[in-house]
């Protein structure tokens, strides 16, 4: 066994949902896509281009995406955090989003509400972090599958909608 091996600090996976300890610090930060699942974008594209076709019958020009960029869904921050309890052991979560730069010290004490994600090889996911130092509770932020679609496909989607009940009222009349 060489010197590293003896040194390297062991990381646990916490199973509670709550943890609470002092922050130690933020790891390296990357990104992570979500994926919006087929057939909502599918729906969403279908009705929205109703009403882009009726939009340019009318020579408006409605904002015009792909499927394809419809189904990549939003990218989000991807935070791996250090926390120690009483006891010494590290811990690392997933915090998803950002929180202010000036929420956490190194040292402030912690308590984190957690949940364990999809894939059960990652970390457990920051849920919410109260920060028992500052008394400040803090939830990360981070962009969802609406947000990522845009209200103005959502506004198509939903004339487009209107469009086809109109049109299905007539027909059956």
């Amino acid at each position: 066994m060489d010197d590293t091996e003896l040194h390297r600090e062991q990381i646990l996976r916490h199973v509670s949902p709550i943890i609470t300890g002092r922050f130690v610090g933020y790891q390296a930060s990357y990104t992570r896509e979500v994926r919006v699942g087929r057939p909502l974008a599918i729906f969403v594209f279908l009705s929205a281009g109703i009403a882009q076709l009726v939009a340019s019958l009318l020579r408006m020009k409605p904002a015009r995406r792909s499927l394809k960029d419809l189904r990549k869904g939003p990218e989000f921050l991807v935070t791996p955090v250090r926390l120690r309890d009483d006891l010494g052991q590290t811990y690392e979560v997933e915090m998803h989003g950002q929180l202010p730069q000036s929420a956490l010290h190194r040292g402030d004490l912690v308590q984190v509400r957690t949940e364990p994600q999809k894939d059960r090889t990652l970390p457990v996911k920051l849920m919410q972090l109260v920060n028992l130092t500052t008394m400040q509770p803090l939830t990360p932020r981070i962009p969802t599958r609406w947000s990522h679609l845009g209200p103005a496909i959502l506004l198509q989607a939903a004339a487009g909608l209107v469009v086809t009940g109109v049109v299905l009222a007539a027909l059956l009349h």
